[in-house]
């Protein structure tokens, strides 16, 4: 049987787009993929088959804070990494299961100090403090999310108690107790979250898809080798976490391998595991907010033939944009933990104490500018979904049209059992401009986006007078700006 062309063996028979980076971030994915240097550019490319992409990137103004490179079929240069590290941009591979296989950052010089009150941490009783103050501030942020966003009270109460006994422990084995206790109290609740997929993918889904389920893999009976899409989400999002845990560690000249609560193992930076402890409950907030905005689609996902459900490609690089968001929250808590081992040290002193090289809050402070928040802190956004909000995608992303789709479907029911009848005669488009529109410019716009329910552009736009919304809106408008509900009866030339 004569062979037959699969693959293009050439260049010029592949159909190449242009590579751009996102939020900072480029994910590379597929086969072949190429990261070396030529004529003092950073020249990518990727791909499947035909489908190529490729950039090139100058030196200056080429905005890369992170590469991605998720697969192992390919090359890296050595001229690459060093192209990477005089531009101060981290390199990050991860396996196709969402293993962190290698990461490289900015080079920092390191005080032997620091690292060696990490290695006496133990002895000295920071490793206990530390470990304590981590595992509490993410049993906060577990409680948090199960009492706001599942309404759970039992489990919330359980988390509760056992954030109380951390108090009373007295080794890292009693507060990994009190951890395993709240984590299942805490995945408990997420086990009957539906799972929602288009109508045209349902005959394609698997029954066990439908719902987040147990956190523990059947094939493993550890969070290893998801079978549903949504832990399978969870654990790439962890990689990522894991990813810019090491290299905050590393920039603050500690040793990711030692850790303070995780044993020291062979193949585990233990104080990256530390680290993202804090962090993990923000991620989970994270997948559960996409997971009620907007529907998984089918396309995002495959299933290997022993049922291990693994994101494609083209999802991995969408996830991989978050990676700005864990790195800013991850910054306060290293920080923390460096300042922290350095009070242990013989002669500790704030002139020579670890640099904020994180959060840049010590460079403000010789500014004159006041930081409010504390070292040992949630993130200053209460709202834990808003830090999801925050990553902008393109109009084109698959992502995107999901959302936007189910947002005008959700406008369209809206609409759709809207009654006319309803408005006050009164209430017309001359009374909106002349009486309503004038006043919205002393409301906020969250004020407006959350009574309406629409998004913080249009709501804006409303505030702004450039746009009219639906006649729908008019009253809830109208009693924002304070015209009682009793101006129905009267005329509509009323003044008041």
């Amino acid at each position: 049987m004569a062979a037959t062309l699969t693959v293009p063996q050439y260049s010029h028979d592949c159909n190449f787009t242009t590579i751009k980076p996102r939020h900072g971030v480029v994910a590379l994915f597929g086969y072949g993929i190429k990261v070396r240097v030529d004529r003092g550019h950073l020249v990518l490319e990727d791909g499947i088959g035909p489908d190529r992409r490729c950039a090139r990137f100058p030196r200056v103004g080429h905005g890369l804070k992170r590469l991605v490179v998720v697969g192992n079929d390919g090359m890296v240069s050595l001229a690459a990494l060093r192209w990477l590290a005089d531009q101060d941009a981290a390199f990050v591979m991860l396996d196709r299961d969402g293993s962190v296989l290698v990461t490289t950052g900015p080079v920092r010089p390191s005080d032997a100090r620091l690292r060696r009150a990490q290695s006496l941490a133990e002895d000295s009783g920071a490793a206990l403090r530390i470990a304590t103050e981590l595992i509490r501030q993410k049993l906060v942020a577990q409680e948090r999310v199960v009492r706001s966003q599942f309404h759970d009270d039992s489990s919330a109460e359980t988390i509760a108690d056992q954030r109380h006994a951390l108090t009373k422990a007295k080794s890292k084995e009693e507060i990994r107790r009190c951890e395993a206790h709240a984590a299942l109290a805490y995945w408990r609740a997420w086990h009957e979250l539906p799972v929602s997929y288009p109508p045209a993918d349902l005959r394609r889904v698997p029954e066990h898809w439908r719902t987040f389920g147990s956190r523990l893999s059947p094939l493993t009976r550890s969070p290893r080798l998801a079978v549903n899409p949504p832990n399978a989400m969870l654990n790439y999002l962890y990689a990522i976490l894991e990813s810019e845990a090491r290299l905050a560690v590393s920039e603050l000249g500690l040793d990711p391998g030692i850790g303070l609560l995780h044993c020291d193992t062979r193949t585990r930076d233990s104080l990256a595991c530390d680290l993202m402890e804090p962090i993990r409950p923000q991620v989970d907030a994270f997948l559960l907010d996409w997971m009620r905005r907007a529907p998984l689609l089918r396309k995002w996902f495959f299933e290997q033939r022993d049922g291990n459900c693994r994101l494609t490609g083209e999802f991995a690089v969408e996830l991989s944009e978050t990676s700005r968001i864990w790195k800013q929250l991850l910054g306060p808590f290293a920080e923390w933990i460096a300042h922290t081992l350095w009070l242990t040290t013989s002669h500790p002193s704030r002139a020579k104490a670890p640099a904020t090289r994180l959060t840049q809050r010590r460079k403000r402070e010789a500014k004159g500018i006041l930081t409010n928040m504390p070292i040992v802190s949630m993130p200053s956004r209460q709202n834990l979904l808003l830090t999801s909000r925050s990553v902008r995608l393109s109009a084109h992303d698959p992502i995107a049209q999901a959302r936007r789709a189910d947002a005008q479907r959700r406008q369209a029911a809206a609409l759709e059992a809207w009654n006319p009848e309803g408005k006050p005669n009164w209430l017309d488009e001359k009374f909106y401009r002349e009486q309503i529109q004038p006043r919205l410019l002393t409301l906020r716009v969250p004020r407006i986006q959350s009574a309406l329910s629409v998004s913080e552009t249009y709501a804006l736009r409303i505030r702004a007078g450039q746009c009219v919304p639906h006649s729908r809106h008019w009253l809830n408008l109208a009693q924002l700006v304070g015209f009682p509900a009793s101006l129905s009866v009267r005329q509509p030339d009323c003044r008041m």
